[in-house]
């Protein structure tokens, strides 16, 4: 595993850390940020920080390709596809990058990513996200504490 994919994670353990059964929470049960509804085979409950760092770097890092991305960025990707979705993380990457948002991290988008200084990048990604969780259903209970995650992210790198 990478440096980056170290820090990453360490920064990731350090927000999401210990276990929740919030009943208003879409996810439900977790701990170290890992949901029982998206991890319906786990124990949640008893889920272990090394078993939690594995699923960080299989299930997100890989599958979003953070190791192909610079730091900051790998971080923030990496965090946004834990709390948002692969999915919603790769398109709002795509959209800071300026190129189509298809959902696939690819040589188009890499290429446009590395045509930009990664801060500013970064700097877009971060302000997207915010905006993003404005919409999202629960912002009344949880934008706060979501708003908070990406400045613990941005002062990470600082």
């Amino acid at each position: 595993m990478s440096r980056e994919f170290e820090r990453s994670v360490d920064v990731l353990l350090g927000i999401e850390k210990g276990y929740v059964n919030d009943p208003h929470d879409p996810g439900g049960e977790t701990n170290w940020g890992i949901s029982k509804r998206a991890f319906p085979g786990l124990d949640i409950k008893t889920l272990s920080r090394t078993d939690a760092v594995a699923v960080y770097y299989n299930e997100f890092w890989i599958p979003a390709k953070c190791d192909k991305l610079p730091w900051p960025l790998c971080l923030f990707v990496l965090d946004a596809a834990v709390n948002q979705g692969q999915d919603a993380a790769i398109k709002l990457l795509q959209k800071a990058a300026g190129v189509a948002q298809d959902g696939i991290l690819g040589p188009n988008t890499l290429r446009a990513i590395e045509r930009q200084p990664a801060y500013e990048l970064a700097a877009l990604f971060l302000a997207d996200r915010a905006l993003r969780y404005t919409g999202t259903r629960n912002f009344d209970r949880y934008g706060r504490g979501w708003l908070k995650r990406l400045f613990v992210c941005a002062l990470e790198v600082s």
